[in-house]
């Protein structure tokens, strides 16, 4: 696996209720959780990671998966709501996303 990113600590600061957000979904966490993941692996291999509405897309390199933010069938938690919305984008592109507590690994 390689190290995609560190992960923004400080994007917990971001989370209900230390923030206003309106959406139920923690949006300003999640958009400042995936700011650090879209770059470049060290082989030239592009990676982005975008948020639309509930939808988070997950593209490396040619590879393409999306995931659902769902509230009822995996928690109200934003955390876990994300997470989970990461891995079936990083599933759905075909890669595996390992997500300690410091750093996000990738594998092809």
């Amino acid at each position: 696996m390689i190290k995609l990113c560190d992960i923004d600590q400080s994007a917990k600061e971001k989370l209900p209720p230390k923030c206003q957000d309106k959406s139920g979904i923690g949006v300003h966490y999640i958009d400042a959780f995936i700011k650090p993941m879209n770059k470049s692996l060290e082989d030239g291999t592009r990676v982005s990671c975008k948020r639309k509405g509930l939808k988070i897309t997950l593209a490396i390199g040619e590879k393409k998966g999306e995931g659902l933010m769902r509230r009822l069938e995996v928690s109200e938690d934003p955390v876990a709501m994300f997470a989970a919305a990461l891995e079936e984008a990083a599933a759905a592109a075909g890669v595996k996303l390992k997500m300690t507590d410091s750093e996000i690994l990738i594998g092809m």
